[in-house]
């Protein structure tokens, strides 16, 4: 069976990988940062974004600390994670990637299921 995607406070109708990130684009336009996903098999994907960096973490079943993105070369933290529930976090740099680099990771993992092969991310396990 192959993995399916949908937003979670969206329609819940999968969305392909492509349609994903419309998604992500059109949710940040109008100021909401923290997206959620869940795949059909319960695993969820996160994305919480300060709108140049981004959190994306990959659950693979309720409670599990899972694994996230990292950019090991980034020093210093950043700002402006804001939650659905109003909280404004800030992360290290290195716990974070890139804008461009998370839209990149959460189409391959919606369109695979798995991270990309050069992608660098640590588990939380």
């Amino acid at each position: 069976m192959i993995e399916s995607w949908v937003i979670n406070d969206d329609s819940p109708v999968p969305v392909s990988s492509e349609a994903a990130l419309e998604a992500l684009r059109s949710r940040i336009d109008s100021g909401r940062l923290e997206t959620w996903l869940t795949s059909s098999s319960g695993r969820s994907l996160a994305f919480v974004t300060n709108t140049e960096r981004a959190m994306v973490v990959l659950l693979e079943e309720e409670g599990d600390p899972g694994e996230h993105a990292v950019d090991p070369g980034a020093e210093g933290s950043s700002d402006g994670f804001v939650l659905c529930n109003g909280q404004d976090d800030e992360y290290p740099d290195g716990d974070t990637v890139l804008i461009r680099e998370a839209f990149r990771l959460v189409e391959h993992i919606v369109g695979t299921g798995t991270w990309p092969a050069d992608a660098r991310w640590v588990a939380d396990r």
